[in-house]
């Protein structure tokens, strides 16, 4: 198997961080007074993402399940699902907590720990990403091609196991 392709998504209504499949990353914000076209201001960057380059696959941040946004969250991740489920891209889905361990080992890891952990690991830097999105979604991004058996650096097993956790899709890997 070729190096896979791989986008990594940390969906929210007010600031959507994207880890596009060369690894760089963009954010979408969405400001409260767009309501509900928000989802489609999302919908689209995503879809215009996945067009463009094709992925294998796309790992997406998970609910929280006891925010208070939770269900404001969700209503983002169901048009960014159903897109996915039409073009028929797997995904898969790692809640925050794992995310973090895989990260840095800590499950509560704050976003100054994701931060130092992409630089310590990958030597990756993010301007401007006050709330982590863009830190996240490059995470998620290298989780699944952990899983795809093509990591792009050495992290610790301990760390990579966490994504045992995560929700995976069927679909065949190389690890």
């Amino acid at each position: 198997m070729d190096k896979p392709k791989v986008i990594g998504l940390d969906l929210s209504l007010t600031s959507t961080g994207i880890a596009l499949t060369n690894g760089t990353t963009i954010v979408i914000k969405g400001a409260a007074s767009l309501g509900d076209w928000r989802l489609c201001r999302i919908r689209d960057a995503v879809a215009h993402a996945i067009d463009t380059d094709r992925p294998d696959l796309v790992v997406i941040e998970d609910l929280p399940t006891h925010a208070k946004s939770a269900g404001l969250t969700g209503m983002v991740h169901g048009a960014v699902r159903a897109l996915l489920v039409d073009r028929e891209i797997p995904y898969a889905l790692i809640s925050p907590a794992t995310l973090k361990a895989y990260a840095t080992g800590k499950g509560n890891a704050d976003k100054a720990g994701m931060l130092w952990s992409a630089y310590r690991w990958g030597s990756k830097e993010f301007a401007n990403d006050r709330g982590g999105d863009q830190c996240d979604a490059w995470w998620l991004r290298a989780a699944g091609l952990q899983w795809l058996g093509h990591p792009e650096f050495d992290l610790p097993a301990a760390q990579v196991a966490r994504l045992d956790k995560a929700q995976w899709p069927q679909m065949e890997v190389a690890r």
